[in-house]
């Protein structure tokens, strides 16, 4: 009896990963190169080295690849470690936080993105769900790694905690231009660590 004939995969089954990954580098290039507002799927596209419709298969829209590979790289980058202690963990991240604003490409792309989320109120809430919400869940874990191991308080204010903790280093690489060195990143775990009125584990 032959064997059946084999269906080529269609839809998901048939993405490569090796085009979806040329597609995302593609994304950032011209994402860093032109910004969100005169990026195009054509131009991806030509760059990646596929046809437009490869783009469509994975995506609906620009909105949506751009969000999908920009939260790839984002929520890669949020470091949430579990070094043993508080200020251990803090550090890190705070490092996490450093690397991610400076980052050859993503530095270009992340101001572009923030001016445009001003401007579009999908964007913004696009944005928020995929990169800030899994950003903010990765960091709510250490804070309450934190308080299990008796160094914050079990009353702790994580809204502002995150807070603290991404802000001072946005504010010294994204307003003031400068790229923070070990000594700012120590100076600030303390400071934050201090007006969260952290303790020693027990």
């Amino acid at each position: 009896m032959p064997e059946p004939t084999r269906r080529t995969p269609s839809g998901a089954a048939a993405l490569r990963a090796d085009k979806t990954a040329a597609i995302a580098e593609a994304v950032l290039d011209e994402l860093a190169e032109h910004g969100y507002g005169r990026l195009s799927m054509e131009a991806v596209a030509k760059r990646a080295g596929v046809g437009k419709s490869a783009l469509y298969r994975r995506w609906p829209s620009k909105q949506h690849m751009i969000i999908a590979v920009t939260s790839e790289l984002s929520v890669e980058l949020a470091e949430a470690p579990d070094t043993g202690s508080l200020r251990g963990d803090v550090l890190a991240m705070l490092g996490a936080v450093a690397d991610w604003l400076t980052h050859p490409r993503f530095s270009r792309i992340f101001p572009d993105l923030i001016a445009e989320a001003n401007r579009d109120p999908d964007l913004a809430q696009a944005l928020a769900r995929s990169i800030g919400e899994p950003r903010r869940s990765r960091v709510t874990d250490v804070l309450d790694r934190a308080v299990r191991r008796g160094e914050l308080p079990p009353d702790t204010d994580r809204e502002l905690a995150l807070d603290l903790l991404g802000a001072l280093v946005y504010w010294h690489v994204s307003i003031r231009g400068v790229r923070p060195d070990a000594d700012y990143l120590e100076r600030t775990a303390d400071t934050v660590l201090r007006a969260l009125g952290a303790r020693t584990a027990q």
